[in-house]
């Protein structure tokens, strides 16, 4: 299992999670990651961080420290996290490479977020934007064919 964080601006900071993450590692990694990365993408102090609706992600303890530490994050939907989609591609470079052992495999993966350009990471984000609005607009619209039902 991989952690990794990005903006607009490029990647950020990634780490290799060895065994099972639970929600006190998960605490212990934003500890370590999340703020230097914050500070590497040069994001100052207008930036929301994104995850999923995983149980560890939405625990008393995740959320105590997030309050804590002043970090914005809304709840979101896995398919509307553009990390999904940086996912995806990093699957994609690495399978093309054919790792043979868990070494190599994390090895590649290293190289590959590296190399995750900030145009590309750009363009996730901007296309993020687009999806949001997309969803903002289905809402709206269901919402209002759900009024006029009534």
């Amino acid at each position: 299992m991989l952690w990794g964080c990005f903006a607009a601006g490029g990647t950020g900071a990634h780490h290799k999670i060895d065994g099972i993450m639970r929600q006190e590692n998960y605490v212990d990694i934003l500890k370590q990651y999340l703020k230097t990365s914050v500070r590497k993408l040069k994001l100052g102090r207008k930036w929301v961080f994104q995850m999923d609706n995983d149980p560890k992600h939405t625990s008393k303890v995740m959320t105590k420290w997030l309050k804590d530490n002043k970090v914005k994050w809304p709840s979101q939907s896995p398919d509307l996290n553009p990390i999904e989609d940086l996912r995806a591609e990093l699957k994609k470079r690495v399978r093309a490479r054919r790792p043979t052992n868990l070494t190599q495999l994390h090895q590649l993966y290293q190289e590959e977020w590296a190399k995750s350009y900030p145009t590309y990471c750009g363009k996730l984000v901007e296309g993020h934007l687009k999806r949001l609005t997309q969803v903002k607009l289905f809402l709206t619209h269901w919402e209002c064919d759900e009024r006029n039902k009534s």
